[in-house]
């Protein structure tokens, strides 16, 4: 362990600890496991490596409850291979323990070799130009008087109307369901925000203007950066209803934003969209159609389709149109049991293709019942109030002879 921990820095790669083994299999087998770990070998962790740096500002954060975080700002280092520049220091209570000024000399290293922490405050190398810590009274974004909560050590902006908050618009834009984004996750898009790397929808789409930035900040290297801004330029490709499901529409779903991507094939026929030809179309009520309408009213989402159009983002449907077979069309859906032929969403996707819905649960506005091995409950209750139930070979048929047909 000494002979390595003494050529840990000189490695051509990373290593944040040793593994001791038993160098005989036979061995091993007879020293076995415990109910958790092996007998035969045992981890040893090196202490974390502090590196020592100036701390140039304190910077404070909103997260999307309203908690105010202040965050150590300091001159970038290297610590445990990857340069970094920012740490939490949690709250009021925590900076005034440590008596972190602006100025000081900090010591700095990542908690289990991941997360980036102020160890301690080099008091004894201050000169006097250090500045105490003061906290903030006011939201640093919208000037909102903060409070603290009883028997909380956070403060928090009581705004709802916060800009600060548009960040979850922004966190629902890049889910799975919607545009994809792998790796725009909640905390790493809170910290974007924060540092103003984006600050509205299409700003996701400038991130490359600022990856020497992001390289710097804690848990992104070069290659995850990389990572990232490629499945930011992939999700530029997305049909139109992911984009429409992204965008955040009050009453538009993914399963609406699919209708109404089919319907209308792209997205300037549908800012173009009265309220009465959005409620005429089947599942598209007036709360919904009205709901649209204003949507695309608004000045600054004029604004945002714009922008989105500039940076290259597909407006188009790219899904096959709906195929209206009176099999299915206009029709309820329910799949239970487990299909052996096609996937679950794979059988949703054909019944939407030729006019259908699907539900999750069995009612009486239930018009099929697509019955798999063990359908259980779901087919118990179609049978008790006399709902048509199909087999997965029924279901096969009616789609071949759709296919035929259309």
């Amino acid at each position: 362990i000494e002979k390595l921990a003494s050529i840990r820095k000189d490695l051509p790669y990373e290593i944040d600890g040793v593994v001791l083994k038993v160098n005989n299999l036979d061995d091993e087998e007879e020293l076995g496991y415990t109910a958790r770990v092996p007998r035969w070998g045992i981890a040893y962790k090196f202490p974390a490596e502090e590196v020592l740096t100036t701390l140039k500002e304190i910077k404070f954060t909103v997260g999307r409850t309203g908690k105010i975080t202040p965050n150590a700002i300091f001159s970038p280092v290297h610590v445990a291979g990857s340069l970094i520049s920012k740490a939490t220091l949690h709250n009021e209570d925590y900076c005034i323990a440590k008596d972190v000024r602006v100025g000081d000399t900090i010591s700095i290293r990542k908690a289990g070799d991941v997360i980036p922490e102020v160890v301690r405050v080099l008091k004894e190398r201050r000169n006097g130009t250090e500045k105490e810590f003061t906290m903030i009274e006011n939201c640093p974004i919208c000037n909102t008087r903060l409070v603290r909560k009883e028997k909380e050590a956070d403060y928090y902006c009581p705004n709802n109307l916060c800009p600060a908050r548009k960040i979850e618009n922004i966190i629902h834009f890049a889910e799975r369901d919607a545009m994809n984004i792998d790796g725009l996750g909640e905390k790493i898009m809170e910290d974007f925000f924060n540092f103003s790397f984006i600050r509205t929808i299409p700003d996701i789409y400038l991130l490359q203007t600022h990856r020497e930035d992001l390289t710097r900040l804690e848990g992104y290297g070069e290659k995850s950066v990389t990572k990232l801004l490629e499945a930011i330029e992939k999700s530029k490709s997305n049909s139109l209803e992911k984009l429409l499901f992204g965008l955040g529409i009050p009453h538009v779903g993914s399963k609406t934003a699919k209708i109404i991507a089919s319907h209308y094939h792209n997205i300037d026929n549908i800012m173009k969209a009265t309220l009465e030809d959005l409620s005429s179309i089947n599942d598209i009520g007036e709360i919904i159609a009205k709901s649209i309408v204003d949507y695309f009213q608004k000045e600054d989402n004029k604004i945002i389709i714009e922008r989105l159009k500039q940076y290259g983002i597909n407006m188009n449907y790219l899904g096959q149109k709906i195929i209206k077979d009176e099999t299915f069309y206009g029709k309820t859906f329910v799949l239970t049991g487990t299909m052996t032929e096609y996937k679950r969403d794979e059988a949703k996707n054909l019944i939407e293709n030729y006019g259908g819905k699907t539900s999750s649960s069995v009612s009486k506005k239930t018009d099929v019942v697509i019955a798999g091995a063990e359908p259980g409950s779901k087919y118990d209750k179609a049978v008790e109030l006399g709902i048509t139930i199909w087999s997965e070979e029924d279901f096969k048929k009616n789609i071949e002879e759709s296919k035929r047909n259309n």
